[in-house]
């Protein structure tokens, strides 16, 4: 398995990833203050399943892109 060299990854300037965490989490409290126990699981679970189709997309478009390029990436983990 390739492991990812962390140290070639450069900063974006301007990024406050604390700031984005926050604002997401406020968010999604919104979304889920008046929601009942069995809504708010429902509500995980939805976004739980929207997440990993996303996820599924991104690797297949990943790899349409690496054969195109006839480059072969190390593959992502998960499923």
């Amino acid at each position: 398995m390739t492991t990812l060299d962390l140290s070639t990854i450069k900063p974006i300037p301007g990024f406050d990833c604390v700031a984005m965490k926050r604002e997401i989490q406020a968010a999604i409290y919104e979304e889920t203050k008046d929601m009942t126990s069995e809504e708010y699981l429902e509500y995980i679970r939805k976004e739980s399943k929207a997440f990993r189709e996303e996820q599924r997309r991104y690797r297949a478009e990943r790899a349409a892109l690496a054969a195109d390029l006839n480059i072969f990436p190390p593959p992502l983990s998960g499923k």
